[in-house]
């Protein structure tokens, strides 16, 4: 994703004890070199999908009411597909929510509400990663977030995946002191495969010290990834230092869906990174399919009358019957949905407008989890 929109707030990094059951994994710790748990492909079947609703306690009554309608489209879509768990800030924010999704007609059969305070809504950095181990048992990854480097608010969220996990009794996996790592930070291909840029990772402001040796260590380990594609990105450009999932992803196993070189030159990717994108291959050495999706057509203009710049589609997320495609009232909204719906023939593809969820700098898939099955 590409978060433009940030209040600084330089706070200390918070890392969690271990309590009773959790599990704790250290960047030192020997045995990082095997695959112990997998992270399944988004696409594979889900239980639910997380959302974090957007609240005022931290931005705003403005900023929350200008999002709103983004999470009740992609609630009112989700529910049709599978569960919807809904973190709502207090019970107030939750009957605030029901009220918004009876208006606009939203069954609740689906929906399951969790009461946690919250700092922002990017559930795709702060909350659980879903693996399971070699039995197929379920665990919550709590991975360390300490907003994308000291540049946000972040106690609330970091607490998040193991408040899920206590509520859920799924066991939980504490990954704190390990590494910071971000979900919008990864992409796997499902195969083995890892896609990220270091700027994101391989940070100061993440993982002082850390070599990209220790990282792919630790990726093995905890996400089953055997071969990593890595990309430079660029750091201060935006809040998250590059996150891969804004225009570069896994569409399934052997294909790659991102931007033209021009289109990439615009979302700053280094020159280095984008030859390297192009030439990557799969766990075999196989070469990738790939599929580029234009940019839009014009600068996008949000509902409020501020233009911030061409958006990307690649920032989708794939739900059971359902893929949530970002859209912007552009003309190439109509061709980036058409393309992907090629590449999911048997999900229907919904635009979700996003222009005003652009403005703070992330698409759909920064904004939702998934929870397999």
């Amino acid at each position: 994703m590409l978060k433009k929109k940030i209040t600084l707030l330089l706070l200390p990094v918070v890392l969690f004890s271990c309590t009773s059951g959790d599990l704790t994994e250290t960047p030192e710790t020997p045995s990082t070199n095997a695959v112990v748990y997998k992270m399944p492909e988004e696409s594979a079947p889900h239980e639910g999908t997380w959302l974090q609703w957007p609240h005022e306690y931290q931005y705003g009554v403005t900023y929350r009411n200008r999002l709103d309608a983004t999470w009740v489209a992609m609630t009112k879509e989700l529910v049709q597909s599978e569960k919807v768990h809904i973190i709502a800030y207090d019970n107030a924010e939750q009957q605030r929510i029901v009220r918004l999704l009876n208006t606009a007609g939203v069954s609740l059969n689906n929906v399951n509400f969790k009461l946690y305070p919250t700092d922002d809504f990017w559930v795709r950095d702060n909350g659980p990663i879903y693996v399971k181990d070699n039995n197929g048992q379920l665990f919550i990854q709590d991975w360390g977030f300490n907003g994308w480097g000291n540049k946000a608010a972040y106690n609330n969220c970091n607490a998040i995946p193991s408040k899920i996990a206590a509520d859920t009794n799924i066991p939980k996996i504490n990954l704190n002191t390990a590494m910071i790592n971000e979900g919008g930070s990864v992409e796997i291909d499902g195969n083995g495969v890892l896609m990220a840029c270091k700027s994101s990772i391989l940070n100061t402001n993440r993982n002082p010290g850390m070599t990209q040796q220790q990282a792919e260590a630790i990726f093995t380990k905890n996400l089953g990834v055997t071969k990593f594609i890595w990309l430079n990105g660029k750091a201060g450009l935006d809040i998250t230092d590059m996150h891969i999932d804004g225009f570069a992803r896994f569409a399934n196993s052997s294909t790659i869906i991102t931007m033209n070189s021009n289109d990439l030159a615009y979302w700053q990717v280094p020159d280095g990174d984008i030859d390297k994108l192009y030439s990557a291959t799969g766990k075999n050495g196989s070469a990738y399919q790939f599929v580029k999706i234009p940019l839009t057509k014009n600068e996008v203009v949000t509902t409020y009358g501020k233009n911030v710049g061409r958006a990307s589609y690649i920032n989708y997320y794939i739900a059971n019957n359902r893929v949530l495609v970002p859209n912007y009232n552009d003309p190439n909204d109509a061709v980036a949905n058409q393309m992907i719906q090629q590449l999911y023939p048997d999900k229907k593809v919904v635009g979700i407008d996003c222009r005003n969820l652009f403005a703070n700098g992330g698409m759909v898939h920064c904004v939702t989890q998934q929870q397999p099955k």
